[in-house]
């Protein structure tokens, strides 16, 4: 009788040792939960949804939260072998995001990352941009910025070879020239990227100083008015008449106050395909965005609302004419008075009144 007790005794140790060794969580290889799709990243147009499906692996498991960017989207408590959750592409999603699936059991969490982006449900209209006109522009302008004000023309340039050769003023029309009296320079520490100006004052950018300097539209020689810090590079600037517009050479633009250049907003440039990266210089023509991409003969036009990309003008036929031994295409001004848009690239020798259409 004892023996066998002993021996229930000994078996019943013996299965709890093995419960242990193959049944705890000690010895659970992998993941709490994981999402139920294959690809590491997904992708939705903005109006679509799709089933985020979550397979629980753990009987454990006691929570399971959905979280966006840091924000609990959903938490299932007790939660059975299988969710799922609607979720919905819209304008204010629109761009990349961190979808996270954790899952929490007294043991510990685990959680499962991937990257989700809403693309634009737009498809870009297709443009071209034709010569109209041309006149003479400085060929030894590293163009950075152009912007007509109030009738006039203004440039600003960089200085690759870091010889103090950034440059901003008035530009004389007839010569493609800086007018003398009316232009003023930064010495070889800065690089001089993309100008706008609002309400007399001229903003200039530099590229990885973290600087932009005000200028007097009136009096370049007396020197800045003022100057901001802000951080990442400067690429690209223009105004909707309120607030500055900018461009850092990624697929983002930031819009910022033109009083202290402090943050109010930031947009994802997309369209239906994905991200617009290389933003250069910016142009706001009748409540659109126009930007230069970066080595890429297309300037796209982007709605400042939502950041979706409603038209991409092709500039091949400007840029095989006129590039000449110049550099890429940078540099876009609309008068508002004449209703003309004018193109030019860094070295180019002549500026380009263009008209755009439609491709057929």
């Amino acid at each position: 009788m004892k023996k066998s007790i002993i021996i229930g005794l000994i078996a019943l140790v013996a299965g709890a040792l093995i419960y242990s060794i193959f049944f705890t969580k000690d010895d659970f290889e992998g993941d709490y939960a994981k999402f139920n799709f294959i690809q590491d990243n997904l992708a939705l147009h903005v109006g679509e949804t799709v089933d985020l499906k979550i397979d629980v692996l753990y009987d454990e498991v006691t929570e399971i939260e959905l979280i966006l960017n840091d924000k609990v989207l959903k938490s299932w408590k007790s939660p059975g072998k299988q969710l799922a959750y609607a979720f919905k592409g819209t304008d204010e999603l629109m761009g990349t995001h961190t979808i996270v699936v954790r899952a929490i059991a007294e043991d510990g969490k685990t959680r499962d990352d991937r990257s989700l982006r809403v693309l634009s449900d737009i498809i870009p209209e297709v443009a071209k941009a034709d010569i109209v006109a041309s006149f003479d522009h400085d060929p030894t302008n590293y163009t950075q910025g152009l912007e007509f004000y109030k009738g006039k023309l203004y440039e600003g340039t960089g200085d690759p070879g870091r010889q103090g050769k950034t440059m901003i003023g008035e530009i004389d029309r007839s010569t493609g020239k800086h007018i003398e009296g009316k232009r003023m320079g930064l010495d070889a520490t800065y690089f001089g990227e993309g100008i706008t100006i609002l309400e007399d004052k001229v903003y200039q950018l530099t590229w990885q100083k973290g600087k932009c300097f005000v200028w007097d539209v009136n009096d370049f020689l007396g020197g800045t008015i003022d100057e901001f810090d802000y951080s990442g590079e400067g690429w690209g600037l223009c105004n909707d008449g309120k607030s500055l517009i900018m461009s850092d050479g990624s697929g983002r633009i930031t819009f910022r106050n033109p009083n202290d250049f402090s943050i109010e907003r930031v947009i994802e440039v997309y369209n239906n395909k994905g991200p617009v990266l290389a933003l250069n210089e910016l142009e706001y023509i009748n409540g659109l965005i126009y930007a230069n991409v970066y080595t890429q003969n297309w300037i796209i036009v982007i709605d400042p609302k939502t950041g979706k990309v409603v038209q991409e003008i092709s500039v091949n036929k400007l840029t095989n004419q006129y590039k000449g031994n110049g550099d890429v295409l940078n540099g876009i001004a609309y008068n508002p008075e004449t209703q003309k848009m004018i193109v030019t690239g860094k070295y180019w020798d002549k500026y380009l009144e263009v008209k755009v259409t439609a491709v057929e």
